[in-house]
């Protein structure tokens, strides 16, 4: 009895704290400490983008970058006698992280289940023996991903067709490329005109923004449907004249798939489905909706075993077999670098935040700049910093804007990643994915033409949506 008190005493301590402490927050955006915290930040992403030179993996210098922010963060508030604010901070940020990492884990695992059980191979083989050439799988990948992203969300399904590419391309390296840079800008645009395609629009619509137009809902999003569209199209055609000419090799062979593939399959898509109800439905963070259909696998997994024929627990000898198969073994293949790079990001901008960065450039811009040219810019600074934290800011501020620059700051801040690979969940996920083919500067080479989709969308979305304007 006296332990369960203890327990619960030090379960409850820090929310005890927290609510004993005054909220009052520092002013460190011009002091040492807030300068220092955007070299650190500024140095571990000159880090992540030499990774094709240094190898050095890209978790590692925002990690390191993140902790040291919060450190002195933390003795800053400490030595001013205000010892609780960055503690409650920094657990709402590990919160966020937190609900982000479980996702991920559900989404890797089951991508990792359904390449064991080799439906993205049955897929290629399909793909090859239809006929397709290298330039039609580039459109087929591409379309798929922009209509997908808009049910699913642009990181799932960033790494549910990256495999596809990755499977159809074996070996050639130009096509991987080209074709992960096409899902990257596929998925963020497919996700930007859809609340449950992008957090930043999901967010947008959870705020209830009331415009001077009215209110903005769930309908209203799909006003960005032709300028999403326009901001795929335009940088695929014109990497569609660089994709390689030819078919892939191979394409006599037929792979079948194992056992339990194709519910699997449908599993998954029960997944997202439960994802989204529990959110939309349930009030609920989807992740909830994404781990309860990682328990739906888990039981199949057991199923799987049990009805082998065999032994119910699989040995090392049977890992190579048609049957064997351990969901542990799937989660462990998840992308740890990816999911510790999140961690990083995660941390160092919502240190930055913390510090009041992000609050005073959205307010700078908005003020001086305008409306329009404050939304273009958010864009652009979402290629480089995760756009979550900066539309966060932008929603904290609230600007007096009509739906049509609301609408406009959704489509910049879900497509502006598109600008780097670093600059979404989608583009990140595939580097590690595609680990060494897929890189930072490989994608930096078509920036310029990506920067003309996002321009072209940013146009059609002013001419045909004027009136909300």
């Amino acid at each position: 009895m006296k332990r369960f008190a203890l327990m619960m005493g030090m379960l409850f301590m820090p929310l005890m704290a927290c609510a004993s402490e005054s909220a009052e927050k520092l002013e460190l955006t011009d002091s040492w400490v807030g300068f220092t915290a955007l070299l650190l930040f500024f140095i571990a992403y000159l880090a992540v983008m030499a990774e094709e030179f240094t190898h050095l993996r890209k978790s590692k210098p925002v990690m390191l970058a993140a902790g040291i922010i919060w450190a002195l963060i933390a003795w800053y508030y400490q030595a001013h006698g205000v010892p609780h604010v960055v503690e409650a901070a920094l657990r709402h940020n590990l919160e966020e992280y937190a609900e982000l990492m479980l996702f991920l884990i559900v989404a890797m695992t089951y991508i990792n289940a359904m390449d064991e059980r080799n439906v993205f191979e049955a897929l290629r083989s399909w793909l090859i023996r239809k006929g397709f050439s290298y330039r039609a799988l580039f459109w087929v990948t591409g379309w798929i991903a922009f209509f997908l992203s808009g049910l699913a969300d642009n990181l799932t399904t960033a790494l549910l067709m990256g495999a596809v590419v990755m499977a159809v391309g074996h070996g050639n390296r130009r096509f991987v490329v080209l074709g992960c840079i096409n899902l990257v800008i596929a998925a963020n645009a497919g996700g930007a005109f859809s609340p449950f395609g992008d957090i930043t629009t999901l967010m947008v619509w959870q705020k209830n923004i009331v415009a001077s137009n009215g209110p903005i809902g769930f309908w209203t999003f799909f006003y960005l449907f032709i300028p999403s569209m326009v901001n795929f199209i335009v940088p695929a055609v014109a990497m569609h004249l660089f994709v390689p000419d030819g078919k892939p090799e191979g394409g006599g062979a037929i792979v079948s798939m194992k056992r339990g593939a194709l519910p699997i399959a449908a599993l998954f898509i029960v997944t997202i489905a439960l994802a989204v109800s529990f959110h939309s439905r349930l009030g609920l963070p989807p992740v909830i909706g994404m781990l309860t259909g990682m328990g739906l696998l888990k039981f199949f997994a057991f199923y799987l075993r049990k009805t082998t024929g065999g032994r119910a627990k699989a040995n090392v000898s049977e890992i190579g077999s048609p049957a064997a198969f351990d969901i542990y073994r799937e989660v462990a293949r998840s992308e740890w670098d990816t999911l510790f790079f999140f961690y990083g990001v995660v941390m160092c901008v919502g240190g930055l935040g913390f510090i009041g960065y992000l609050s005073l450039i959205s307010q700078i811009i908005y003020v001086d700049w305008g409306a329009t040219n404050a939304n273009i810019a958010i864009g652009v600074i979402s290629a480089i910093v995760d756009n979550i934290p900066v539309m966060f800011a932008v929603l904290t501020m609230q600007p007096d804007m009509p739906i049509g620059q609301w609408l406009l700051v959704t489509l910049t801040a879900g497509v502006g990643g598109s600008l780097l690979s670093i600059g979404s969940a989608a583009g990140v996920a595939l580097m590690g994915q595609a680990r060494g083919i897929y890189t930072f500067f490989g994608h930096l080479k078509w920036t310029p033409v990506v920067a003309v989709g996002y321009a072209a969308s940013i146009a059609v979305h002013m001419l045909i949506n004027r009136n909300l304007f």
